[in-house]
């Protein structure tokens, strides 16, 4: 692998492209038709940029953990090809630079949502995933940054809309990560990680999943109830929760647990793909 690929890698480009499209659907729906493009794509830019320094020092945080799983004994850091040095001054790169494009071509809004995004991945998860259950609640903060930072790019402020924004990524989350949860429990126990599934049981994991599986949904729904986006929007997005709580469901009896995780996991994927495309058309949906 080159060199150049692993300081590629070490960004997390999944995390980032997960990110980029909520950001943008957030920006689309702000924008209600009306679309800069100079302004999207200055939200991108410094977005993708902020979020690669929080992984990239997240990953220099986690070295010691990462050596101990399977699915990331090979990082760079780990193996070595990436010194910390190289990768400490790489991230603060990353970071300076995202931040400027953020400050200069956005609003303090949305940088402040940038700041926060980033101190919780980096600082607050950092600690509490190796001590507590309640890390996927943490880190969850940060997860729902990039879509409020969408919306309030165009809007310059955090009003009722952002904060349901923010509610309907957290809860969307939970159910997201859990399973991930289960279905590497074996890892985050090798680690030494006290996750729910690894503390408190792969039973108590499936309540939560179930839990806020339904908060998802009724923070979606309240986006339209609310007056907030349209009926069509509404409409697909009911179907869509509706076959994920049904497959949520499904947990109580299963036998192969792994199996059904990973379909849990599977369909969240869809249905934030689903969410993002809403309400990025909204504006030209009855």
């Amino acid at each position: 692998m080159s060199l150049v690929r692993q300081y590629y890698l070490l960004t997390k480009p999944g995390i980032i492209r997960g990110n980029l499209m909520t950001a943008a659907a957030g920006f689309l729906f702000a924008s209600k038709g009306h679309i800069d493009i100079g302004l999207l794509a200055a939200l991108l830019a410094g977005t993708a940029l902020v979020i690669a320094s929080g992984c990239v020092f997240n990953n220099y945080l986690d070295r010691t953990i990462d050596k101990k799983m399977d699915r990331t004994k090979k990082r760079a850091l780990v193996t070595g090809a990436i010194s910390t040095k190289n990768a400490l001054l790489y991230g603060t790169f990353l970071g300076i630079l995202g931040f400027t494009i953020l400050s200069v071509y956005t609003n303090l809004v949305t940088v402040i949502v940038g700041v926060i995004g980033i101190v919780d991945y980096v600082v607050l998860y950092g600690i509490v995933k190796r001590k507590s259950v309640h890390s996927t609640l943490i880190g969850g903060i940060s997860g729902a940054t990039s879509l409020v930072a969408g919306y309030t790019a165009v809007t310059n402020s955090f009003d009722t809309i952002a904060l349901l924004l923010f509610l309907i990524m957290a809860f969307w989350q939970m159910p997201h990560f859990h399973a991930i949860g289960i279905y590497r429990r074996k890892d985050y126990a090798a680690a030494g990680l006290p996750i729910l599934s690894v503390k408190r049981g792969i039973a108590a994991t499936k309540q939560q999943i179930i839990f806020y599986t339904l908060g998802y949904i009724v923070t979606v729904a309240l986006l339209s109830l609310c007056g907030y986006a349209g009926y069509t929007y509404l409409a697909v997005m009911l179907l869509i929760t509706g076959s994920w709580l049904y497959i949520a469901l499904q947990g109580r009896n299963v036998k192969d647990n792994v199996k059904w995780a990973h379909k849990v996991f599977g369909v969240s994927l869809v249905v934030l793909l689903v969410f993002s495309v809403m309400i990025s058309l909204d504006a030209w949906l009855p």
